[in-house]
């Protein structure tokens, strides 16, 4: 029992039961507490660029073999576009199977979208993706300085220094990590504040549906996926729950994205395969993101009436394997992605977006969820393929029970 009070998920999962009863009966003051969960947040993107900085220098830069990076970087890109297309489709699937969208719409709240529609009509660009996304910007400086650096004389004495930095920055990371419960407390008042539990009952098909495609998904793809490569997805479940935990009661995959990349490295993944496919996943290998944005076409289409041919669901699957990859990192992203896609369709109201606005939130929390957890199985797969993994440190580390505070 004593041991339990050790762990942070305690600590995190009631830090979020009393987040929600705040929220429920004392909105206004729920409604405050957005304040303190956005500084936490803040804090832990400080820590991101730093992290994947010196993890790809240092992992690149002990690996000697400069083809091996090329090589990883495009399996990594190959296995992400794979899954996220699966992810779409399975989505789009669960969607016309389920038909969340056969509802009453008169008993929807409405809400002003229009700052995220106004922004749709600019077209999707690779060149803009890059200029806002500062994790790919970092990724490939972070690749140019580490295979810079095997050709440096100076190179045993800076990786010296590139390491004990290193240490510091975690360093100070776990014990940032500790004020977790505080934010996930603050994050789930503030949801529920602001948006309230009763708005889950006019949408309660959708977001039951969502949940369940994105459960779906984590257990048999993905589940299958760690199968084939002789890995078990309950017991690497159980192994990052503390960052599930986080992320659900932050809505944000970025708060466990340090700790996601200790974890793997703790459970036999090398260096250099974490550096390069975790950060390189988190803009392109968005599966919860996937899965969300393909069931809310089909929801718009359902709430409009919209009959789609077959050739239709395969242009929705096209447009959003391009426009889903400008999802990542930018606030209101997933809306502006959704009308982007449904202006090109010419199809289903734009407007239909107001209907979602109110849900959003409550389904935020499943996306970063199964983002996070689709780019472990990513990293752990990838690693494994090149024999970049550590089989007896993953046996001994997945199958430690011994509960571990942050």
């Amino acid at each position: 029992m004593k041991k339990i009070f050790k762990h942070l998920t305690f600590y995190v999962i009631i830090a979020i039961i009393a987040g929600v009863l705040l929220g429920h009966y004392f909105p206004e003051t729920g409604v405050k507490m957005e304040l303190i969960s956005k500084t936490f947040i803040t804090i832990i993107k400080c820590f991101v660029p730093p992290i994947i900085f010196l993890t790809i220098v240092l992992g690149i830069s002990s690996m000697g073999d400069l083809k091996k990076v090329g090589r990883i970087g495009l399996k990594s890109l190959i296995y992400f576009e794979i899954v996220t297309t699966l992810a779409l489709a399975i989505g789009i699937w669960f969607a016309l199977m389920f038909k969340p969208g056969s509802i009453d719409m008169s008993k929807i709240e409405i809400h002003d979208v229009s700052k995220y529609t106004s922004k749709s009509s600019e077209n999707f660009s690779w060149l803009n993706f890059l200029k806002s996304n500062l994790t790919i910007q970092i990724l490939l400086v972070s690749i140019f300085l580490g295979i810079s650096l095997n050709y440096s004389k100076r190179r045993s004495s800076i990786v010296v220094k590139l390491e004990k930095a290193s240490k510091f920055v975690f360093k100070l990371l776990k014990y940032v990590m500790y004020l977790a419960p505080v934010a996930a407390f603050a994050g789930i008042a503030y949801t529920v504040g602001e948006y309230g539990l009763n708005t889950l009952i006019p949408l309660g098909k959708l977001v039951i549906t969502v949940y369940f495609t994105m459960i779906v998904f984590v257990l048999i793809v993905l589940g299958l996926i760690m199968r084939y490569f002789k890995l078990n997805i309950f017991k690497f479940l159980r192994y990052i729950k503390e960052e599930i935990i986080i992320v659900l009661g932050t809505s944000s995959s970025e708060t466990a994205l340090p700790n996601l990349m200790t974890k793997l490295e703790k459970l036999g993944c090398k260096k250099s395969v974490v550096g390069l496919v975790v950060p390189t996943g988190y803009s392109f290998n968005l599966d919860g993101t996937a899965i969300y944005l393909s069931m809310s076409v089909i929801f718009l289409a359902q709430i409009y009436n919209v009959p789609l041919s077959f050739n239709e669901i395969l242009l929705i699957i096209s447009i959003l394997m391009v426009t889903s990859k400008g999802a990542a990192g930018v606030t209101g992203s997933g809306f502006i992605v959704l009308a982007s896609t449904l202006g090109s369709l010419h199809k289903i109201p734009v407007e239909g977006l107001a209907f979602l606005f109110g849900v959003d939130k409550f389904l935020s929390e499943a996306r970063a969820i199964t983002n996070i957890i689709g780019n472990g199985v990513a990293t752990l797969v990838i690693a494994k393929s090149e024999k970049e993994f550590d089989e007896t440190t993953y046996k001994k580390e997945i199958e430690n029970k011994e509960p571990e505070l942050i």
